[in-house]
């Protein structure tokens, strides 16, 4: 055996005891990799190592229960076995584990073995010392996946899922059949049938049902209140009591009304308020028989019936009171005192109602419900007298006139107008009123004062009523119906005016011209007309108006006033029409439909626009050149071309431009902002016009067409473009040269050859090029991409560019967009079309320097300067012959391949030669295009043109080098030669 020499423990095995050495010298040189964690054993670490993995190799074969540790599965089997081999020898109790005995004898012996370091408080158990630090922590790392409420155990998280969540209540009583969700619950509700109660205090002998209610108990006589407000400092003995305590300060009110919404501080309050919608009166009088919601109440009442009625008397004035809270009240009103003051605005008030009801006008609450509409009040009071709007009583009659009214305070105005009375006067001015509210609203405009703020838009006004009517413009409140069109409003006036509309009454005539106006303001407005009187003047610029609402709109330019939002995007506006037209925007609404298309548009005067296309009406007329416009703004841009105004600036660089649209539309360079997205490839642009461009992309569409010959185009500018081929049109010339060019385009690039401007540069090396399709070109050199990326998918022939490849397209097509005027002939290519112009003109300007010889192509020039030096730089890598064209090399491979790519419509036969097929198909059309000036003979091929000219001119350029003798035609030397040989 192996014995350790500190201790004499001993092992049969050498590694045990080197192990156990470590417990002496707290060696752990075994270290989790994961958490870093350190541990004597390697098998310790192994079994701590299924902590981070989750392995749990040993199963119980009895419910399938998987553990990380053999010694959890053994502990775990004794609860199906029952086994509880470990006894207390004090009390006899058997217990499954050694570590659950040593934890029980602690209550015999009394033994605290664990501390508190923060408050010194000993525990039993380790557990409960942990849990107990999280009280000083305040940590609570259990939170529930519902509502996110935190708890300190996993026990009282496990009983909340319960109670609140799940609404599980496994345990019921068997004598009244209530369920509970924790077990502890359910014992402690059995002692309400037993009427056992098994706590008692030693000081005062009082039984409990519960121990935690005999601890709250035990703080009365010990006057231990541990639990301390923070805001006020105010002690309480029950975390429960300072939990409703902690509302008053936070205003919270977590128990609601389902009937009217009512919020209640406490559970105890809402109970005693739903006796009000049940109609129950619990507590009832016995002498009278009246009855009360209240207990208090009833106590009350019952002094009524006393011999004392008042019993509490006021020592000043000798007025009494059944209450004493009330005589205390009272009292106040001798002393001046106010003790409860509003923490918002600083108010004092004498009795705390008053306080309570004043804190409604900063909170907005209306607690008081009215059944019949709904409608909410901030007193009861209010709510009666509202309630007689409804049942019709108006218990407030006038002696005078037998009128009646419902509130009292209306009835005293009323009287003021048989008395002609108008007590309340202005001091500044000395004008009287019959109504307090009308002097304070008269006085605002002497101080200019405005109170009443609009929290949407800031606007401020000098009534509240103005201010509420104001605000139905943001909520797009329309209280007021019309019972005949149900349309709704949302001023009683503006009601009022509409029905006259139903009614067709119009009692204000005009004098003048005798229109009729169904309010008399419209009618004086409409009387300016007539005067040109113009009274509301705008005190900045001086301009004039006829109504105050035009001056108000005006203002807005000046002051910048939008007061007018857009609910859904937040965008303001100056006027409530251009809202209306704005949120179409949103409902995608087009009220405003053209009678003879059937378009349909958002605004009316869009229409109005629309249908001058189908009329051809054109009434703005531009004064300097006599051009007609459909719309005002169209012919206010087109004055500016006349004028060269460009009114808008940027900010940025100071570029200015005639258009707003074009101006922002510029902006967006500057801010690179592109808010116009397509919703299929995700793409963004900065302007409409450029997305609807790029949408005809998926859709295909090419809505212009050109009406010479048919083609479509997605872009009315491309259209422009190719229409100068018909027409030959070269609008755009070089200053320098005098070159000309149909698009602007190819005019910029040209100018770069004057004045050697290259724009774009490659990041990559930094050379520079004069257009951006050599640059393109040439990054393929950097990128490895192919110099021929553009792949035709009939023939499989490459190209570097994307309009190469367009125009070779026409090969398998067919298409011959570009005729010649003169002879109608047709051509792929519009530099072919060019080049076949100069046979018809005589032009040839390309000439040799050495020989004077012309050609009508640059090319036919280059491959005729090889004559002269002999030069035939492309060879053919077959059988290494040599030209002097790379055409002439392509067709020679032909030889070799076979290759007959060029084939004829009609009959189906194959050419090696493009030159070839269309030699070939004028044997099918006839055509023979070249004319001889001399005779009118016409020929299909312009070599047989050349030697037919021959016989006129006398030319015989092919001479026999043996006998001199010359010829006109090639094949007639090469006959002449057999003689010879």
């Amino acid at each position: 055996s192996f014995k350790c020499d500190i201790c004499g423990k001993c092992y049969t095995q050498r590694w045990k005891l080197k192990n156990h050495y470590r417990t002496h010298t707290v060696e752990k040189p075994f270290s989790c990799e994961t958490c870093g964690k350190s541990f004597s054993g390697i098998s310790n670490l192994k079994v701590h190592k299924r902590i981070h993995t989750g392995e749990k190799p040993f199963s119980c074969q009895s419910c399938g229960k998987s553990f990380s540790q053999i010694s959890s599965l053994n502990l775990h089997k004794r609860i199906h076995t029952g086994e509880k081999p470990f006894s207390c020898q004090i009390c006899g109790k058997s217990f499954r584990a050694i570590s659950h005995l040593n934890v029980h004898k602690r209550i015999h012996t009394g033994e605290r073995p664990f501390s508190c370091e923060s408050c010194r408080k000993s525990f039993s158990r380790m557990s409960h010392l942990n849990r107990h630090k999280k009280t000083h922590t305040n940590e609570k790392p259990f939170s529930c996946q519902f509502c996110e409420k935190s708890f300190y155990r996993k026990d009282k998280l496990t009983n909340h899922m319960k109670t609140t969540h799940t609404g599980e209540r496994p345990f019921s009583c068997e004598t009244c059949g209530k369920s509970f969700s924790v077990m502890k619950d359910l014992n402690c509700h059995k002692r309400i049938h037993t009427g056992e109660k098994p706590f008692s205090c030693q000081s005062c002998g009082r039984s409990f049902s519960q121990v935690s209610t005999l601890n709250l108990h035990k703080k009365i006589h010990t006057g231990e209140k541990p639990f301390p407000c923070e805001s006020c400092g105010k002690s309480f003995r029950a975390i429960s009591h300072l939990n409703v305590h902690k509302r008053i300060h936070t205003g919270e009110r977590p128990f609601s009304c389902e009937s009217c919404g009512r919020s209640f501080s406490r559970m105890s309050h809402l109970n005693r308020h739903k006796k009000t919608h049940t109609t129950v009166k619990l507590f009832s009088c016995q002498s009278c028989e009246k009855s009360f919601y209240r207990k208090n109440n009833l106590s009350n009442h019952m002094k009524t019936h006393t011999v004392e009625k008042k019993p509490f008397k006021c020592d000043i004035c000798g007025k009494c009171y059944t209450q004493q809270y009330n005589l205390k009240n009272h009292y106040r009103t001798h002393t001046g005192e106010r003790p409860f003051s509003c923490e918002t605005c600083g108010k004092s008030f004498c009795v705390m109602r008053d306080l309570n009801r004043h804190k409604r006008i900063h909170t907005g609450e209306r607690p008081f419900l009215c059944q019949i509409c709904g409608k909410s009040f901030s007193r009861i009071d209010n709510l009666n007298e509202h309630k007689r709007i409804h049942t019709g009583e108006k218990p407030f009659l006038c002696q005078s006139c037998g009128k009646s009214f419902c509130v009292m305070r209306d009835l005293n105005r009323h009287k003021r107008i048989h008395t002609g009375e108008k007590p309340f006067s202005c001091q500044i001015c000395g004008k009287s009123f019959s109504r307090i509210g009308d002097l304070k609203v008269h006085k605002k405009i002497h101080t200019d004062e405005k109170p009443f703020s609009c929290e949407t838009c800031g606007k401020k006004f000098s009534r509240i009523s103005n201010l509420k009517v104001h605000k139905r413009i943001h909520t797009d409140e329309k209280p007021f119906s019309c019972k005949s069109c149900r349309k709704s409003f949302s001023q009683i006036d503006n009601l009022y005016r509409h029905m006259k509309t139903h009614t067709g009454e119009k009692p204000f005539p005009c004098e003048t011209c005798g229109k009729g106006f169904s309010q008399i303001s419209i009618l004086n407005r409409h009387k300016r007309i007539h005067t040109g009187e113009k009274p509301f003047s705008c005190q900045i610029c001086g301009k004039s108006f006829s109504g105050i609402g035009n001056l108000n709109r005006h203002k807005r330019i000046h002051t910048g006033e939008k007061p007018f939002s857009c609910q859904i995007c937040g965008k303001r506006f100056s006027r409530i029409g251009h809202l209306k037209d704005h949120k179409r925007i949103h409902t995608g609404e087009r009220p405003f439909s053209c009678q003879i298309c059937g378009k349909r548009f958002s605004q009316i005067g869009n229409l109005k626009d629309h249908k001058r296309i189908h009329t051809g009406e054109r009434p703005f007329s531009c004064l300097s050149c006599g051009k007609s416009f459909s719309r005002i703004s169209n012919l206010n841009r087109h004055k500016r071309i006349h004028t060269g105004e460009r009114p808008f600036s940027c900010e940025t660089c100071g570029k200015s431009f005639s258009q707003i649209s074009v101006l922002n539309r510029h902006k967006r360079i500057h801010t690179g902002e592109r808010p116009f997205s397509c919703q299929i490839c995700g793409k963004s642009f900065s302007g409409i016009g450029n997305l609807n461009r790029h949408k005809r992309i998926h859709t295909g569409e090419k809505p212009f067409s050109c009406q010479i010959c048919g083609k479509r185009f997605s872009r009315i500018g491309h259209l422009k473009d190719h229409k100068r081929i018909h027409t030959g049109e070269r609008p755009f010339s070089c200053h320098i040269c005098g070159k000309r060019f149909s698009q602007i385009g190819n005019l910029k690039d040209h100018k770069r050859i004057h004045t050697g401007e290259r724009p774009f540069s490659c990041q990559s090396c930094g050379k520079s090029f004069s257009r951006i399709s050599n640059l393109n070109r040439h990054k393929r050199i950097h990128t490895g991409e192919k110099k021929r990326p553009f792949k035709c998918d009939i023939c499989g022939r490459c190209f570097t560019h994307k309009w190469n490849l367009k125009t070779h397209y026409r090969i398998h097509t067919g298409e011959r967009p570009f005729s010649c005027q003169i002879c109608g002939k047709s051509f792929s290519q519009s530099g072919s079309l060019n080049v076949h112009k100069r046979i018809h003109t005589g032009e040839k300007p390309f000439s040799c320097q050495i020989c004077g010889k012309s050609f009508y192509q640059s090319g036919s020039l280059s491959v005729h300067k090889t004559i002269h030096t002999g030069e035939k730089p492309f060879s053919c890598q077959v059988c290494g012959k040599s030209f002097s064209r790379i055409g002439d090399v392509r067709e020679h491979k032909r030889i070799h391949t076979s290759e007959r790519p060029f084939s004829c419509q009609s009959c189906g036969k194959l050419f090696s030669q493009i030159g070839s097929l269309n030699v070939h198909k004028k044997i099918h059309t006839g055509e023979k295009p070249f004319s001889c000036q001399s005779c009118g003979k016409s020929f299909s091929h312009v070599s047989n043109l050349n030697v037919h000219k021959r016989i006129h001119t006398g030319e015989k350029p092919f001479s026999c080098q043996s006998c001199g003798k010359s010829f006109c035609q090639m094949n007639s030397l090469n006959r002449h030669k057999t003689i010879h040989t």
